[in-house]
This record gives C-alpha cells, sequence and structure tokens, in this order.
C-alpha cells in the first residue's frame, strides 16, 4: 500500500492512491494512519480514486471530473469537502502526471471544485457558493461565543471576536445550537487585525485542533463581513486575507463563486510495512484481501 504525505498551511493528509476503488478504507485503517505515534500521522485521509469507480457517483460527476477525492476525518469518519485537501488533493494529481494542470476538476462529496495551479506555486480553489444559515452558540472553556451557521459544502459555526484568540479554549467546543448539528460541526474562532484581514483559529469536527482549515477559513471570511455590515449581495471581489497558525490564505467572496487561495506540498512518499498494515486488518476484523 502506498501513500504520501502532503499538507496545505500546516493542515496535513496522508494521501492514498486507490485508483480502480478496491482499498477497503474503513474508520479503523483511517484513525491508524492518521495516528501521529504509530502511525504516519495526519489531520485526515484523502483517497485518490477514479470518479467512475465511485459507488453512488452521479453522472453528472463522472462526466466532469475523472477524480473524486474521498476525504476521511482523523477519526476516520467521512467529511464532504476540504478546502485545503483539495489543493494538496489537486499538487498531488499533477505531480503523479494523473491529470495534467494548470487546471484541475475535483468530485468531492459536496459537489465539483475547480483548482487551478497559479504561477507563483499557489493554488486557488472554486470553493463554490457559500450559505448563511442563521445563528449558532458555542461554549469554549467558560466562555459562551455567539456565532454565525455556515455551509462551505460542510457546517461551520464561526464566531467573531474582539479579544486575543490565545485565550479561547478551543481544546473541546460544545455547540449550544443548533442542536442539529451539535454531533458535528467545524468552529472557528476570527479576529478583524486590520482592513479585510483576520486571524483564525479551529476545532474541526473528527479531527479537533487543527493548525488550518480551508472551509473554516472562508465560512470566518463570511462571518468577519457579516460583522462589517456585508451581506451576500453586497461583497466586495477585493480579498481577505486570514492568518491561520500554519500560515496566510486568500479568500474572495462572491454569490456565485467562493475563491480561496493558499499553497500545497506534498513533503513524502513512501509505501506501508505489510506487518504493520496486516495488524491493522487484523485489529479490525478485515481480511488481507
Amino acid at each position: 500500500m502506498r501513500f504520501a504525505k502532503g499538507h496545505g498551511t500546516g493542515n496535513d493528509f496522508v494521501i492514498v492512491p486507490d485508483v480502480d476503488g478496491v482499498l477497503e478504507l474503513t474508520p479503523e485503517l483511517v484513525a491508524a494512519l492518521c495516528d501521529r505515534h504509530f502511525g504516519i500521522g495526519g489531520d485526515g485521509v484523502l483517497r485518490v480514486v477514479r470518479t467512475a469507480a465511485v459507488e453512488g457517483a452521479a453522472a453528472s460527476q463522472v462526466d466532469a471530473a475523472e477524480w473524486f477525492m474521498d476525504y476521511r476525518n482523523g477519526d476516520g469518519s467521512v467529511a464532504e469537502m476540504c478546502g485545503n485537501g483539495v489543493r494538496v488533493f489537486a499538487q498531488y494529481l499533477i505531480e503523479e502526471g494523473l491529470a495534467a494542470g494548470p487546471e484541475v476538476t475535483v468530485a468531492t462529496r459536496a459537489g465539483l471544485r475547480s483548482v487551478r495551479a497559479e504561477a507563483d506555486g499557489q493554488f486557488t480553489v472554486d470553493m463554490g457558493p457559500v450559505a448563511v444559515l442563521g445563528e449558532g452558540a458555542v461554549e469554549a472553556g467558560r466562555q459562551l461565543l455567539a456565532g454565525l451557521v455556515i455551509s462551505v459544502g460542510n457546517p461551520h459555526v464561526a464566531c467573531v471576536v474582539d479579544q486575543p484568540l490565545a485565550g479561547i479554549d478551543l481544546g473541546s467546543p460544545r455547540v449550544l445550537g443548533p442542536a442539529a448539528l451539535a454531533a458535528g460541526i467545524n468552529v472557528e474562532v476570527a479576529r478583524v487585525t486590520g482592513e479585510r484581514e483576520i486571524e483564525m483559529r479551529v476545532h474541526e469536527r473528527g479531527s479537533g485542533l487543527t493548525l488550518s482549515c480551508g472551509t473554516g477559513a472562508v465560512a470566518a471570511t463570511v462571518a468577519a463581513s457579516w460583522s462589517a455590515g456585508e451581506r451576500p449581495g453586497e461583497w466586495r471581489p477585493s480579498p481577505w486575507r486570514v492568518h491561520v497558525p500554519g500560515g496566510t490564505l486568500a479568500v474572495r467572496l462572491g454569490a456565485r463563486a467562493s475563491l480561496l487561495t493558499g499553497p500545497a506540498e506534498i513533503v513524502a512518499r513512501g509505501q506501508l510495512e505489510n506487518g504493520w498494515l496486516a495488524r491493522q486488518r487484523s485489529a479490525a476484523g478485515v481480511g488481507s484481501g
């Protein structure tokens, strides 16, 4: 079983090529791969699979995108979308000769995403339209934070605050509302630091505290623009700079598309030891294939 390791602003992933969709990628195996002490380590797994080999893939996706990003959180749960991950995914496809570039269309559970390799080495993703779904509330440590519930293909509660983010405990935030999403939603806190500039921290469902979150950066930007009095029909095309612990991202908001720009890097390639893989399969009750 081959793998690669990549990251986008410190949000890191184990990349597993499974072009024909024959690998049984169980939640237990994903969690073992992402374990930073006993596995490779990562915030999640990107399985590289042909869209035509994905069960239930829509015909429109098969026609439009050869490759499907099967993203799993670090705990093995399935996720709809990952903004940093899709840039890393596109970089991997281009480096492996699986896509020509500079533009790559990738199928995801949140729909098709167009990724463009920029001349400066960064990647821009068309994240699709963003929806503000209402108000939300989060208990972070002993603080009660109000925020907006925002969909970027996956759900977020983004809270804009006027205090240093280091003083907010995001280790295990408790979502108080909306109740329907309390068991599984990403939580961002953001502070405006300048003209169209914010800093952000994030707790990702299924992964915990991470150094960056691409969809979270978009959600935090929406919340910051909302707090500044802008509404979706009033968004300006000039970019926001979003500073996360792992680096800086740029976000441009639009009614039909939101653009996320940032780096993507493949740092290693390798092969799992057969013994390690067999032990993980055995522990999960999966045959050797």
